[in-house]
């Protein structure tokens, strides 16, 4: 399994992961817990989106640390990117999209001190 981009929805709990490969094809669609997110260990370095909250900017130097680029973008831009209603698979997918988006706007991620 070949994943190019993978879109992670952060929950309490429960993480939502939705990866694609470089036809877009998507090669990954599941909920894993915080203890399985060990999954993304196993990826070779790929683009990782998440949507900007309390906990993305912890996640997102995590996940750096094992080699992948990961981008932060505002909840509200994420929306256009969505087919359908508002649900998790579909959350994870637009997020999926969206990262990939040449005209996106991404947030800094912020370092521990701040």
């Amino acid at each position: 399994m070949k994943v190019k981009t993978i879109g992670i929805d952060l929950a309490k709990e429960t993480f939502g992961l939705h990866g694609v490969d470089g036809g877009g094809r998507v090669v990954v669609h599941k909920r894993v817990t915080r203890k399985r997110l060990g999954f993304v260990v196993k990826l070779e370095p790929c683009l990782v989106g998440m949507e900007a909250c309390g906990s993305a900017h912890y996640w997102a130097r995590e996940i750096e640390k094992l080699g992948h680029t990961v981008k932060l973008m505002s909840p509200q831009l994420v929306v256009p990117c969505r087919k359908g209603n508002k649900n998790d698979p579909n959350d994870i997918e637009a997020v999926c999209e969206a990262v990939t988006r040449p005209s996106m706007r991404f947030v800094p991620i912020k370092c521990e001190e701040q």
